[in-house]
């Protein structure tokens, strides 16, 4: 039986991952907080396994929801809905855009934050610690040498299992990270959060011409060894959280773009 992807954010990051499952073979519900019939241009890229709905619908027929969203965003899910699903939680704390006194005391990871919520949830961080533009690209069959690996982290067995199949089928390695609890290993400032998923970009080229590089490069393969040793070595950060001035200038400078409505070229 086809699985069905229910996907609430249908942004740079939801398409990449409808993209993801459509190409693997799975049902996708793509939703917004706008309504249905504004995606109806990247329902018709996707194809015929995709269609567009509202939040509840892509709720309703996911056996599994992803969650790209921006973290501040949590608090609008609606939990009783969510009850019994397994969640995708792809939010990051960036405290820049949002604070919470919690996080930024270390009482709580982001992903126990959202857990918290979605009480009756099977939340499992996930497909969070790389950009939309090589989410896609970086994906590779199994047995291909330049197949990479991800982290996940969850509180339930079951759930991460099903995730890591969803995450082994649409062309990933994965490693658990232990529970959410321990998911500060894979947040923002660790050693496995988006730099080994980022291409080199060479020196002494032009703003366009490293948007250009960082898009086009590939990217290195990150070995399941690889991905434990820096899972396992983590150290949590103070202060607590991501900064744009820690990320690759190129993805800044994209991600820049299109906050300001300026286009960029893919």
């Amino acid at each position: 039986m086809t699985q069905t992807i229910g996907i609430i954010g249908s942004g740079l990051v939801g398409g990449a991952v409808a993209r993801l499952a459509v190409d693997a073979g799975y049902r996708v519900v793509l939703s917004n907080s706008r309504g249905p019939e504004t995606i109806a241009h990247l329902i018709a890229e996707l194809g015929p396994l995709a269609r567009a709905g509202t939040v509840d619908e892509a709720i309703a027929a996911g056996d599994i929801v992803a969650l790209p969203l921006p973290l501040a965003n949590f608090e609008a899910l609606p939990a009783d809905k969510l009850a019994g699903k397994v969640v995708i939680d792809q939010t990051n704390y960036y405290p820049e855009f949002w604070r919470n006194t919690e996080l930024d005391n270390a009482e709580l990871t982001s992903s126990e934050l959202v857990q918290r919520h979605l009480r009756g949830s099977l939340v499992v961080k996930a497909l969070h610690n790389l950009d939309w533009n090589h989410m896609y690209s970086n994906a590779r069959p199994k047995g291909d040498p330049g197949r990479t690996t991800m982290p996940i982290a969850g509180n339930d067995a079951a759930a991460k299992e099903r995730v890591t199949q969803f995450l082994e089928a649409v062309g990933y390695d994965v490693v658990d990270a232990g529970p959410l609890a321990e998911s500060w290993r894979i947040e923002p400032e660790t050693p496995i959060y988006f730099w080994p998923y980022a291409p080199a970009v060479p020196d002494g080229l032009t703003a366009d011409e490293q948007k250009s590089a960082y898009l086009g490069h590939p990217v290195p393969p990150v070995s399941p060894d690889a991905a434990r040793k820096m899972i396992d070595s983590a150290v949590r950060t103070s202060p607590v959280g991501g900064t744009l001035a820690a990320m690759p200038p190129a993805h800044v400078a994209i991600f820049m773009d299109l906050a300001s409505g300026n286009t960029v070229q893919k």
